[in-house]
């Protein structure tokens, strides 16, 4: 059965991406309709970002507290009550599918469930209804990669973490990125002995090489247990737990645990999809998109966020302003390129690791004649303040134009210090310009002009 009129504009995937594309066509008159199989809000607010952080929040008072002891703070007796903070995390993300649904019906957005998958160019099968549209947006984000050694069925992904009922006192944590970092910091201060196995020489390979040392370092101290170069040969159930083989070039070694967690990386969502049908070119990095977001091979269909294949990070800011530039370009039969400069990016660990522009390497091999400006903050005032010893800051300027080509810092409330610099970044700022600002003293923030 088909729709007796095509939409303007069907939006598949309701995450941040897709809502935003959705109310910003339906204020402009197109009738959108917008579907996912999953409940409404995707990665971020439900199974990402948001409910991590909260969850984070408790490992954050635990070490806070640890960090003064001996300095006026005895953190005896002090735990995290992991169910409750849970409950804490759902007061948030529980009521995110019905306001976001709620919303979009206020704009005139018609919100359809069920498995999209197209049938031609300009047709959707959604559970067995056909819908036509003129234009499609492909914001389906990411899913956790496939595994292929024996017994990875056995492991959970981070929605199964973050939704745990209770933290086991063993979790290995597979691959070393954003996932196994975060997640192994709030197990660690919740009392759980975590271990993350990455495949690779250097975890984190998107920050600096420095800071993450400095990181890593900082993590043993908690208890985390890093195995570098380190492959997976397979997971084999106990009964009450796991044994999983490790290989470091030839060395097998067995740890036990109580559970292992995929945190090994992401690819795009899209095999449901059946784009084929559609014409819609595709690779393992997403929809091929022209610089605009519109297929190369379907003048029909946009993509935007981890769906698409961009040079945007996968990252929710990114994903949300390609939703909005795919709509403007739609609306407008306009060619707009999304700006991409300044974006920053943090990984929410225990002291957080933050990251904008180019990494060293990545500059020196620009040519740019570069500045490079590292401090150790770990004796400053701000971090002394809080007991933390383990900070540092480096950043790079271009000599030639006193800018700011990229910035890495790692310490308590960097991940909001980095902020300034992205803004630097996108408007050009000198480092002249930055350090004429008078800050809030004593802020965090005030230690921008230092590090400069």
């Amino acid at each position: 059965m088909s729709t007796p009129d095509p939409f303007d504009l069907i939006v598949i995937g309701a995450g941040m991406a897709g809502s935003a594309a959705a109310e910003k066509c339906a204020r402009a008159g197109w009738r959108v309709a917008i579907v996912d199989d999953l409940p409404y809000g995707g990665t971020c607010a439900l199974r990402g970002c948001d409910p991590k952080k909260i969850l984070r929040r408790g490992a954050e008072i635990v070490d806070a507290a640890h960090l003064l002891t001996g300095k006026g703070i005895d953190p005896a007796g002090l735990a995290i009550d992991w169910p409750a903070l849970s409950a804490h995390m759902h007061g948030f993300t529980d009521p995110v599918p019905t306001n976001m649904e709620t919303s979009l019906a206020r704009h005139d957005v018609v919100t359809l469930h069920g498995t999209a998958r197209f049938t031609d160019a300009d047709r959707l099968d959604i559970d067995g209804t056909i819908h036509r549209f003129r234009h499609a947006l492909i914001a389906t984000g990411a899913r956790p990669r496939p595994l292929d050694f024996p017994g990875a069925e056995h492991l959970i992904d981070s929605t199964g973490f973050l939704y745990l009922e209770q933290l086991p006192e063993r979790i290995l944590f597979v691959g070393g990125g954003f996932i196994s970092f975060e997640f192994a910091h709030i197990a660690a201060r919740a009392g759980t002995k975590a271990v993350i196995a990455d495949h690779g020489p250097r975890p984190l390979r998107g920050f600096d090489p420095d800071l993450v040392e400095l990181l890593v370092t900082r993590s043993n101290t908690v208890g985390i247990d890093i195995h570098r170069t380190t492959e997976i040969v397979n997971v084999r159930p106990t009964g009450d737990g796991f044994d999983v083989t490790l290989d470091d070039h030839g060395h097998e070694t067995t740890i036990t645990t109580d559970l292992v967690v995929h945190g090994a990386g992401r690819r795009p969502d899209l095999a449901r999809l059946d784009l084929d049908t559609a014409d819609i070119a595709h690779g393992p990095h997403g929809v091929h998109v022209a610089g605009h977001l519109r297929s190369t091979t379907n003048p029909r269909i946009y993509a935007a966020g981890d769906a698409a294949d961009t040079p945007g990070a996968p990252l929710t800011p990114v994903a949300v302003f390609e939703g909005k530039v795919a709509a403007s370009n739609m609306l407008k039969d306009a060619t707009t390129t999304p700006d991409y400069a300044g974006v920053a990016t943090a990984v929410f660990t225990i002291p957080e690791l933050a990251r904008v522009g180019l990494l060293e390497g990545e500059a020196r091999d620009a040519g740019i004649d570069l500045d490079v400006r590292y401090t150790d903050t770990s004796g400053w005032y701000s971090n002394y303040r809080i007991g933390e010893t383990t900070a540092a800051a480096k950043i790079l300027i271009d000599r030639t134009t006193d800018t700011i080509v990229g910035a890495h810092m790692l310490g308590p409330d960097y991940g909001e210090l980095i902020n300034i610099c992205a803004l630097a970044i996108k408007l050009g700022l000198t480092t002249r310009q930055l350090t004429s600002m008078s800050a809030a003293y004593p802020t965090v923030g005030s230690d921008l002009g230092s590090m400069l």
